[in-house]
């Protein structure tokens, strides 16, 4: 079943006189909201007794709980030490999830650096059958770990490339951030074609039953010549995308993914927004 939900908590979530991530989970429930993604962005720092509490959470409200691990993470960094790191944000990040009762990691993969594309590509993709071999062995393959398309043109992460990541093994499952994408692209997502071309495209790669659930970041994004600027709103009128087209692709194709909204601040009432073009529309 599709869901949605909001990355982290909305201003109208701190305004409301919450601060526990444990409350996130009725807070989400209330606005009719089916899942959540906590980010370790900065680092993972949670004890298993707390991750435990957040799970139990929300398993009691209904609400589907996903993971976004550092940003930090690049596994196209020419220091080996640095390489190793980045396997250790994600295993752990797993570890956590698992303790939550989530079943999606998100993570950054490489950033290009002074390499040639395709060379950081090259690199990327061998670190990541490595870290296919580490999930594993530390009996994490349960789990979904999601390489997430990306916003400036100098980090890897366009669509093709995160296919190919993904093509590895069927424990990674495609992250497809579209804001992003329109980002990196100038403006590229505006009709229903737009998107289902990229749909599509991504079934014929990878099968239709991989795709059909997969992982949606969505928002509206500033972007400049090299690509992502910031995060914004929907009530932001000058940039994109818009969520309706998109909405009328998932029903055409009837794809189902878990679709995460990482607006600035309005991130669960954009998140309800988008569940009720989707609900509202027909193909």
């Amino acid at each position: 079943m599709i869901k949605f939900g909001p990355s982290g908590n909305s201003e109208s979530f701190y305004a409301q006189g919450y601060a526990h991530t444990e409350q996130s989970a009725q807070f989400v429930r209330s606005m009719g909201l089916d899942c959540f993604e906590y980010s370790f962005g900065r680092g993972v720092r949670m004890t298993e007794a707390k991750a435990h509490s957040i799970g139990e959470a929300f398993r009691t409200a209904g609400v589907e709980i996903s993971v976004h691990a550092p940003y930090y993470i690049n596994f196209a960094n020419p220091e080996e030490e640095n390489v190793q790191k980045s396997y250790n944000y994600v295993l752990e990040s797993g570890r956590v999830l698992r303790w939550m009762g989530g079943k999606r990691c998100v993570f950054h993969s490489a950033t290009q650096g002074k390499m040639e594309r395709e060379e950081a590509v090259r690199l990327t993709e061998e670190r990541l059958k490595v870290l296919c071999g580490l999930i594993y062995e530390n009996g994490l393959q349960d789990l979904y770990f999601c390489p997430e398309t990306m916003g400036k043109l100098a980090q890897i992460g366009t669509l093709e490339e995160v296919v190919r990541f993904c093509k590895i093994d069927p424990v990674f499952l495609p992250a497809v951030d579209f804001g992003h994408l329109n980002a990196r692209e100038q403006g590229s997502l505006k009709t229903e074609q737009d998107y289902l071309r990229r749909l599509e495209y991504m079934i014929d790669e990878l099968g239709y039953e991989r795709v059909k659930h997969f992982h949606v970041h969505f928002s509206r994004i500033e972007y400049s010549a090299k690509g992502e600027v910031r995060h914004l709103t929907f009530a932001d009128t000058v940039y994109g995308p818009d969520f309706a087209p998109l909405a009328a692709a998932l029903k055409r194709l009837k794809l189902e993914p878990y679709i995460v909204s990482e607006s600035a601040g309005t991130q669960a009432e954009d998140a309800l927004a988008m569940k009720r073009i989707y609900e509202q529309t027909t193909i």
